[in-house]
């Protein structure tokens, strides 16, 4: 594999040159759709489900054993039992289901869940898979996206929960995307038979040998695996010309991957403008670099981010105080430290930043918009864990006749309607203002610098 080479003096050429190189495939217009809220999207799940032939395979980080997810098994159940040679396959990382949500208790988790389900139904044939990207939870996640259904793909960046599928008052907001496109579902599908499924330390959830912790052996197993991984791509023939509307499918571990690189360069290739979806504001320095660098030759940036509260780590100063609970703060502090060099940007309307907030909900979006021609769909977080240590995917639309130009500013307009720009840098709150074991906390880990370590795991 070529090896990533991050220079922001790259001429424009460069990056588009880049770009047109990725083989990419016909997407018809009438196949592709986008939908607006979580409640929207676990209906068109479900109905996916329900109607489903083929396969189903679920691809997510997480399948909660909440309401929403047994919802989704439930459905699983329904239609295997109307139709049982349908293969139904479910791939979750193996860390994340060994344990419980932050907060939660230990004594019963997603894992246990799944051996509950096996054991009352052993004969349903579907097989639910952890996947460990890494040794170490904090060390590399499984976290692809894509729900394939037949020749459908229901991308988003949720799991399968009661927040992201809206199932009480409290959601967690994300995009949805419903794509059909045969070759589409091929191409991820192959990826997941042949290098994720056929591994080693693929394991299939709900047996006794899931429990067990990774011994040596199966250590050395998944770095085989994570090796393997950081050179292996979507394998396909593109059939797009760069005149229609086409998909180009990413997937990547690793700095020098395939995806990084497309990420980097689509960032890169603005004529006009950029919009920049993501919930937690830690971007790695090459793209805080290139995002400068744009504003320096005139471009246009708007970057969407989400409050301190809609984060997934947010914990209210009246409950108890732990270390994770830090993170939505010092993600606030990156904000404002990155605001207040480029405030002239923000003054002269180059720059615009919007804060998402709407209530005590989640907001879990990612995403990349170019110069209405490009987009980004991807659950990758944009952040230094996401681009070295996680397993993550994305699908590049390329759209030159602006045929989704309409959905797409619908989309826009949805996730902003809940958005208020920062004017200045000031209207963050400073450290000081934090409470007061989060900014003791805070003050002791800048001092030694290890808040540029946790921004690049977390």
């Amino acid at each position: 594999m070529v090896k990533m080479k991050f220079n922001i003096l790259n001429k424009f050429d460069d990056h588009k040159k880049f770009l047109v190189g990725l083989p990419k495939i016909v997407q018809r217009l009438d196949y592709f759709r986008i939908l607006y809220s979580p409640k929207e999207f676990s209906n068109e799940l479900l109905y996916a489900i329900s109607r489903a032939c083929n396969h189903i395979c679920l691809v997510t980080l997480y399948l909660e054993g909440d309401q929403g997810g047994k919802k989704i098994i439930d459905a699983l159940f329904r239609v295997k039992k109307i139709r049982p040679k349908i293969k139904i396959i479910i791939l979750v990382d193996w860390h994340r289901a060994r344990r419980g949500r932050i907060g939660s208790s230990k004594e019963y988790t997603n894992i246990d869940w799944y051996t509950d389900l096996v054991n009352k139904y052993p004969n349903t044939e579907i097989a639910i898979y952890g996947i460990p990207i890494n040794i170490n939870e904090a060390l590399g996640v499984f976290h692809l996206k894509g729900f394939i259904i037949d020749d459908q793909i229901l991308y988003s960046g949720a799991s399968l929960s009661d927040e992201y599928l809206h199932i009480n008052t409290k959601y967690r907001y994300d995009r949805y995307h419903i794509i059909r496109n045969r070759q589409l579902s091929n191409i991820m599908l192959d990826y997941i038979d042949k290098e994720l499924l056929s591994s080693r330390v693929s394991n299939k959830l709900g047996c006794e040998s899931s429990l067990s912790k990774l011994n040596k052996y199966r250590k050395n197993d998944v770095r085989l695996l994570r090796r393997n991984l950081r050179r292996v791509c979507y394998c396909y023939q593109g059939n797009a010309t760069f005149n229609e509307l086409a998909i180009a499918p990413l997937v990547g571990l690793g700095k020098n991957s395939e995806l990084n690189q497309a990420i980097y360069h689509l960032i890169c290739s603005s004529k006009n403008k950029i919009i920049l979806c993501t919930p937690y504001f830690n971007m790695p320095n090459v793209l805080i670099n290139a995002l400068i660098y744009l504003l320096h030759k005139g471009r246009n940036i708007e970057i969407i981010v989400g409050d301190k509260i809609a984060n997934d780590f947010y914990i209210p100063s009246n409950k108890p105080f732990t270390l994770i609970s830090v993170l939505p703060y010092l993600y606030e502090l990156n904000l404002r430290y990155f605001l207040k060099k480029l405030q002239n940007y923000v003054d002269n309307k180059q720059l615009t930043v919007r804060m998402w907030k709407e209530g005590n909900n989640g907001y879990h979006v990612k995403g990349i918009w170019v110069d209405d021609e490009w987009q980004l769909l991807t659950g990758n977080n944009l952040n230094p864990r996401s681009l070295r240590f996680d397993l993550e995917n994305a699908l590049l639309i390329h759209d030159p006749c602006k045929m989704l130009l309409n959905q797409n500013n619908k989309e826009l307009n949805t996730i902003r309607m809940h958005t208020s720009p920062i004017i200045h840098y000031t209207s963050l709150q400073h450290i000081s203002n934090y409470p007061v074991k989060v900014g003791q906390f805070l003050h002791k880990i800048r001092k030694f610098r290890f808040d540029r370590l946790i921004n690049r795991i977390l």
